[in-house]
């Protein structure tokens, strides 16, 4: 089976708009979501290890407070993919944790929003392996589209009153 291409999210011209046009924060909040995901992936092949969940804890923390420390950003990418390392194989429990790692990096740099979610992909591509990927990767892309304008669009009536 052709491997995908997991950049899809960046070919999406719809996407690629809507991520050049929204703030971090509110990038920081959909790359949080598409995670959060795919997170259970990870944390039920590995439960003893915090380092994702901890990574989408910090960018959770960052949200609410808008307090940045790059040591602590830094930090918390590095751990989650370093939890990703340790899987080994390329398997639904790895992409989750860099889903995460990419994610929290979001504080930093906004462009990693795209990222986490393309990991995301990656992670429901692999859990789909033996089913109908090219539908599972389709269905999430289309969720992650909706759920970056619902966020604008929360944002946007926040901001009006």
């Amino acid at each position: 089976m052709k491997q995908p291409i997991f950049s899809l999210n960046r070919k999406d011209p719809v996407l690629q708009e809507l991520v050049e046009t929204t703030d971090k924060r509110n990038l920081a909040l959909w790359a949080l979501a598409c995670a959060k995901r795919v997170l259970p992936y990870f944390e039920s092949e590995f439960p003893q290890d915090p380092q994702p969940r901890q990574a989408l804890d910090t960018l959770q923390d960052w949200i609410d407070t808008g307090e940045f420390s790059m040591k602590t950003i830094r930090g918390s990418a590095l751990a989650s993919h370093a939890a990703a390392r340790e899987v080994g194989e390329d398997n639904p429990a790895r992409s989750a944790a860099r889903a995460a790692g990419q994610a929290v990096s979001t504080a930093h740099v906004k462009e990693h929003a795209l990222a986490a979610a393309n990991y995301a992909l990656q992670a429901i591509f692999r859990a789909n392996i033996a089913s109908n990927p090219e539908d599972a990767i389709k269905a999430e892309q289309q969720w992650q589209t909706q759920r970056l304008m619902e966020i604008r669009q929360e944002s946007s009536e926040i901001h009006q009153d």
